[in-house]
């Protein structure tokens, strides 16, 4: 009995199961067949029409700006260098890094004690050479007399011997006179001649003292020069730089001890490519174009304008295109060594378009909106890249309105639709302004892509609510849209 009653409550235990299940089977039916029921019919599938910001090609005049960067150099840079060794006994109070001077001003005095010393020696010797040309002076002075006596001496034998000789004639002198007469002629002849070597012996004394009198001017002159030396003085009005001396320090010749700039003498020397110097060319070479220098950037930017004046004689090796050079005109705030940014004007260009880099692809080509809102790529010839900005050749263009902020997404053949206002402009930045249909349709799509994370949804969400979206996220979201 015991065995049955157990057989007959496990019989009942599965029936039970049994009727469950099959329970729970017709409520899943039931609930399959209702939601069956309520599904929408799906959509019949409809072109996409994509909203993009255009821009109307207007040819214009344009004047492009070669923009390059540099360095900021002074004409006038001048190195102050010891000509003579010796102790730094004296230095100006100006003579400190960044100190201006005066032209001829006293910088530093080197010990100018040997070199004094070494100019009264000069000076002693110039005066003994002085002293032996006066010396010299008056011996040929004498000489000179000494010999005029003696050829007086000549003249008044030669008048004897002539009396002698007229006595001989008339037989009333003798031959030992007239012989006597010969000899004192012969004798006073021997004078002269001798004389006439004691002149020439007095001009050759002339002759070296003057020689020695030149050589000790000379002397003296160079030694002035080495006291001169021993004081260093500004050679023109400037500000001082690289100073590496201190008073009381001993400096060798020729030792550098700072270089004197001129700060009112500022040029800027850049770089610019060969493309770029053929455009700054004209009939009689290099234009003196306009330019303008700025430092620094924002509104601490410093700017000054400036001309172009010349180009480097040569290339230096391993660098291409031309180094140019243009003068400052107002250097206040500037100094030597400044990193600027020079931008130069160049001839202007007529019949050209300005277009917004984004709206030019890798190929050249431009996306011109067609009178059926379409897309057609077009090619351009770009003149000059200006910023965020491209100069085209307007040509055929011209009237034509051009995709403004080109994406992946477009491309030929896609129908769009310009959004209208002043909220459809890009911005330079790689900002789109949206107008409030394409910004709520955007929601849309971010709102329905299940696949999203949360985060990620909600962080995109609030870019689309900023007044300006970066290109790059509506990219994004109209790519997984079509995904």
């Amino acid at each position: 009995m015991r065995f049955l009653g157990k057989s007959l409550l496990g019989l009942f235990l599965l029936s039970l199961t049994l009727g469950l299940i099959v329970f729970a089977g017709v409520l899943v039916r039931d609930a399959v067949q209702v939601r069956l029921a309520d599904e929408r019919p799906a959509p019949e599938p409809s072109e996409r029409v994509f909203a993009v910001s255009a821009v109307t090609v207007t040819p214009s005049t344009e004047t492009p700006v070669l923009t390059a960067f540099g360095d900021v150099q002074s004409r006038r840079t001048l190195e102050l260098r010891s000509a003579a060794p010796g102790r730094i006994i004296e230095l100006a109070p100006d003579f400190v890094e960044g100190g201006r001077v005066a032209e001829g001003q006293l910088l530093a005095r080197i010990d100018p004690t040997e070199s004094e010393a070494a100019l009264a020696r000069s000076e002693s010797d110039l005066i003994d050479a002085r002293a032996e040309l006066r010396e010299a002076e008056r011996a040929i002075e004498l000489a000179r007399d000494e010999l005029t006596f003696a050829r007086d001496q000549v003249g008044l034998r030669e008048a004897a011997l002539q009396r002698q000789r007229d006595l001989i004639e008339r037989n009333v002198g003798t031959a030992a006179a007239l012989e006597a007469a010969e000899l004192a002629l012969s004798t006073a002849q021997q004078a002269v001649l001798s004389r006439r070597q004691a002149v020439a012996s007095a001009e050759a004394r002339i002759d070296q003292a003057t020689t020695a009198l030149s050589r000790a001017e000379i002397a003296r002159d160079e030694t002035a020069r080495g006291v001169a030396d021993t004081e260093i003085r500004a050679a023109f009005a400037g500000r001082l730089s690289d100073v590496s001396v201190v008073e009381g320090r001993l400096a060798s010749a020729n030792e550098q001890l700072a270089r004197l700039v001129d700060p009112d003498a500022l040029e800027v020397a850049f770089q610019v490519s060969t493309t770029q110097y053929l455009r700054l060319l004209d009939d009689g070479g290099l234009r003196q174009a306009d330019a303008t220098v700025t430092l620094g950037t924002g509104e601490d930017a410093v700017t000054t304008a400036a001309r172009l004046t010349r180009e480097g004689a040569a290339v230096g090796e391993g660098q291409v295109g031309r180094r140019l050079f243009a003068e400052l005109r107002d250097a206040q705030g500037f100094r030597p060594g400044d990193f600027v940014m020079v931008t130069v004007s160049e001839p202007p260009l007529e019949g050209v378009a300005r277009l917004p880099a984004t709206a030019i692809d890798a190929a050249g080509t431009v996306l011109v909106v067609s009178d059926d809102d379409r897309l057609r790529p077009v090619p351009v010839t770009v003149l000059r890249r200006q910023g965020d900005d491209v100069l085209i050749a307007a040509g055929d263009l011209a009237g034509a309105q051009v995709v403004a902020q080109r994406t992946p997404l477009l491309g030929e053949g896609i129908k769009v639709r310009i959004m209208q206002g002043p909220d459809a402009r890009a911005t330079g930045d790689g900002m789109v302004a949206l107008d409030d249909t394409r910004r709520a349709d955007l929601r849309a799509i971010v709102e329905m892509d299940t696949a999203l994370p949360d985060a990620a949804r909600e962080r995109i969400l609030a870019q689309l609510d900023a007044p300006q979206v970066p290109a790059a996220v509506i990219a994004r979201i109209e790519a997984r849209a079509d995904g």
